[in-house]
């Protein structure tokens, strides 16, 4: 158990090794490789994690809604932290059968102390982000947040667990609902 841990640690702190404030849109197949032109087979994304209530959250979720946005988040990060009162409304202003959002905690790990939970919770419920939010752990890591090098970072997956888009720094809403309805309508 203690080598699962130091290896979450590890992957943590790699992880969030940056915390960018702009918006950047990259065009890549989810291993870091640049996608162009050529039309590449799309990555499926699968993992198994648990929220703040305890509860088990697999990939499955995804085949809830058309769209689903995962923002990966920290607690340190304050442009993820100025995002996320406006994506806590995106959350309740679609319908659940379209659109969804879920974000993971990328510096809180499962069986993290009861302190970094606590904050982790705290900041969630001021800045009403009332939405599922997600312990990093191995499976979510590996499964999708292997590439990632900065927070906040943003995917796109269809009802399918294909990831459709990757923005990498915050946004204003409606910037985001732009691209949420741009990309419904791929759908």
């Amino acid at each position: 158990m203690k080598k699962a841990g130091l290896t979450v640690l590890i992957l943590s702190v790699i992880l969030l090794s940056g915390c960018v404030k702009t918006q950047k849109n990259q065009n890549h197949d989810g291993n870091g490789r640049e996608v162009s032109g050529q039309e590449e087979a799309p990555l499926t994304v699968v993992f198994e994690g648990h929220d703040m209530e305890g509860n088990v959250v697999s990939s499955d979720v995804f085949s809830d809604s058309k769209l689903t946005m995962v923002n990966v988040w920290a607690t340190y990060c304050n442009p993820c932290l100025r995002e996320m009162p406006e994506l806590g409304e995106l959350a309740g202003e679609y319908d659940r059968e379209d659109f969804q959002i879920i974000g993971i905690i990328s510096d809180v790990q499962e069986g993290a102390s009861q302190k970094s939970v606590d904050l982790a919770a705290e900041l969630i419920e001021t800045t009403g982000a009332d939405y599922t939010h997600l312990f990093l752990n191995e499976s979510l890591y590996f499964g999708l947040l292997e590439d990632v090098t900065a927070v906040p970072t943003t995917f796109f997956i269809d009802e399918n667990g294909e990831i459709l888009d990757i923005v990498v720094g915050a946004m204003k809403k409606t910037e985001w609902e732009e691209k949420i309805d741009a990309l419904l309508e791929e759908q």
